[in-house]
């Protein structure tokens, strides 16, 4: 089992930055890929960013050249640097964590809220 704990999350204005961060225990597998989905009120949980354990990342167009992903595999924690934020970024974050062994695991955060003021 992998256990996920979020932190970083609040009430900002637009314009503003807000950094996130997912902190990952249990059983921990090397190869893996961590990342941040959101989902708003009605809608579906979408992608937001991922990034392997060789530091590969990958973006939805909406937040592509404002958020950035990073990892410290040593303390096994994931962040999501989140700037120039608008009212439309306004979502619970989910931290994910997913790996390939003797099948496919993925586990899930508790959820962040974002909320971004005009």
């Amino acid at each position: 089992q992998v256990q996920l704990v979020e932190s970083g999350g609040g009430l900002v204005q637009a314009g503003g930055s807000l950094r996130l961060s997912c902190a990952a225990s249990g059983s921990i597998f090397r190869l893996n890929v961590m990342g941040w989905y959101r989902q708003a009120p009605g809608n579906q949980r979408d992608l937001v960013a991922t990034i392997t354990s060789y530091g590969s990342t990958d973006y939805a167009d909406s937040v592509k050249g404002r958020f950035t992903i990073s990892r410290d595999n040593a303390k096994n924690t994931v962040y999501l640097q989140m700037n120039s934020l608008k009212p439309e970024d306004t979502a619970v974050y989910y931290c994910n964590y997913r790996y390939v062994n003797q099948g496919y695991n993925v586990y899930w955060g508790q959820g962040t809220q974002v909320t971004v003021s005009s």
